[in-house]
């Protein structure tokens, strides 16, 4: 029985390749049109007619779905140009996963940050950070849909000064952008998708900065900031980190001038956020009472629910960033899971052992600190790279929450510098040291970029944390001057602050009009 099965199973597959290939080499075996004899002996020859691809060249082209590759490699002429050019279609299986992952990264925001973020602060501001994260989802869509997605994956300023920090026009309102792949990212994954997948990383990145300033920020002031945030900070990034023509995108652009790798956000998101929210919240000032007054979690049940919901989602963060459902998907995801365990876990211990008791905070501390340090790694490095990377993503960020906040005195909130930006800031760092070839050709010789680049030499000789040194300085750099200007041109527009009065009675009333628990 089970022979038969995966005799059906394999027929079943064999013949939907057979389909999809034959649908994208229609016309190859399609008779040639009769050509009238020429009137005159001065009338030009009738075109060559493009040579017709072989049997054998037909099932390389379907082998490449399977190892998301490009098809048209296949087709290849000897004699020049392309037999039969392939009609270009998103292949099922990646498109699906592609899809799924979408879904999983905004579940991640929506609801699962709001729902951290808002058992972590008290019950008068539950809302606030729940209204945060939902307008924050509107206002970035709309923008990506405008320009972001163009800015990022465009290439049409590939050619002029802008083309290293900024992608083209190209796209702006999602013009052309339809289910035919964008070959640039991906062969097999429809490019109405990929957008929107790469959508969901630009809504969650700007709604972590809310936990540093959550309780003591005005809501249309946040509107105003994020604005500016994305089009001066995370535009530019992002397209330089993970853009076809980015000056920092070691991978994906054999020209880049810094050959860094961050396979899902570490840089892009997390340093970019996590620096960006610490500057904020030295600007903006401490909580009235910060220090005196009782703050602590209203419910760390929601937290709790919050942190299981981030880490279900993070597997389409991280194993969706392959843009495939292949072999180093798989490896993103086992690596995910081994680091964030880990983290947990240590951070657990570590409270256990210096104050006598794991705290359930703690283990979700470690548990998102986990999933930070690993993002940029996890399609780079091995299992026990990962195993490394969670111990390390448990005690660093543990000593920069609970002892380097005490002493610098500064009011994050809801520990999002000492999570994502040293989280984030440890992950790039640690990608260059324990990167492998051996989970990822493409930065390895076999890389269509990294070869030329000169990035599978430095991941070979073990030197990659240098470009890995070199990017993280430019993003600190942005994060750090264009928030400074961009809350000061926030406070002079709209202010910052609400007023002493209604931080005292919450934001959920005064900035939105209601109550997180009407108990009666």
């Amino acid at each position: 029985m089970k022979t038969s099965l995966r005799y059906g199973a394999g027929l079943t597959l064999a013949l939907a390749g057979m389909i999809l290939f034959g649908t994208q080499l229609r016309g190859a075996d399609a008779p040639a049109a009769t050509t009238p004899a020429p009137a005159v002996a001065a009338t030009p020859a009738a075109p060559t007619e493009p040579a017709k691809a072989s049997v054998e060249q037909r099932l390389s082209a379907m082998e490449a779905y399977f190892a998301n590759t490009d098809p048209s490699a296949a087709l290849k002429d000897p004699k020049g140009g392309v037999a039969s050019p392939p009609v270009s279609v998103a292949g099922p299986g990646h498109n699906a996963w592609m899809m799924a992952s979408a879904a999983l990264v905004l579940f991640m925001t929506l609801p699962g940050l709001a729902l951290f973020y808002g058992g972590l602060v008290r019950k008068k501001n539950v809302l606030s950070v729940m209204a945060q994260c939902l307008g924050i989802a509107g206002l970035v869509s709309i923008l990506w849909w405008a320009v972001g997605y163009s800015l990022v994956f465009g290439q049409s300023f590939s050619n002029s000064a802008l083309g290293p920090f900024l992608g083209g026009s190209e796209y702006f309102f999602l013009n052309g952008v339809d289910s035919t792949p964008n070959t640039a990212y991906g062969a097999w994954v429809s490019q109405n998708v990929f957008a929107m997948y790469q959508l969901m990383f630009a809504i969650i990145t700007p709604a972590l900065i809310v936990g540093a300033i959550a309780e003591r920020m005005k809501f249309k002031a946040i509107l105003v900031f994020m604005t500016l945030w994305m089009l001066v900070v995370y535009f530019p990034l992002a397209h330089m980190v993970w853009g076809a023509t980015g000056w920092m995108s070691g991978v994906a652009n054999p020209k880049a001038g810094i050959t860094a790798m961050d396979f899902a956000g570490g840089t892009v998101v997390h340093m970019s956020s996590g620096w960006s929210a610490l500057i904020l919240c030295l600007l903006i000032g401490p909580r009235t009472g910060q220090g005196k007054a009782h703050m602590a979690p209203h419910s760390m049940v929601l937290c709790m629910i919050g942190t299981g919901m981030l880490w279900v989602g993070w597997y389409g963060f991280n194993a969706g960033s392959a843009v495939a459902a292949d072999g180093i998907a798989a490896n993103a995801f086992m690596t995910t899971t081994l680091a964030t365990a880990v983290a947990s876990f240590v951070w657990g211990m570590i409270e256990m052992l210096f104050r006598g008791k794991a705290s359930v905070l703690g283990f979700c501390s470690g548990a998102v600190a986990g999933l930070v340090v690993i993002t940029p790694a996890c399609g780079f490095v091995n299992a026990t790279g990962s195993i490394i990377i969670g111990v390390f993503a448990a005690v660093i960020p543990f000593l920069a929450c609970t002892k380097l906040k005490p002493l610098l005195k500064y009011d994050d909130a809801l520990d999002t510098f000492g999570v994502h930006a040293v989280g984030g800031t440890l992950g790039a760092l640690l990608t260059g040291v324990l990167a492998v070839s051996a989970v990822n050709g493409n930065i390895g010789p076999g890389g269509a970029s990294a070869s030329v680049n000169g990035l599978a030499e430095h991941v070979a000789n073990h030197t990659a944390w240098i470009a890995q040194l070199e990017a993280m300085g430019v993003t600190l750099a942005l994060a750090i001057v264009a928030t400074v200007v961009i809350t000061y041109i926030t406070k002079a527009t709209v202010g910052l602050r609400p007023t002493l009065e209604a931080e005292a009675q919450g934001l959920d009333i005064t900035d939105h009009g209601e109550e997180g628990y009407v108990l009666e």
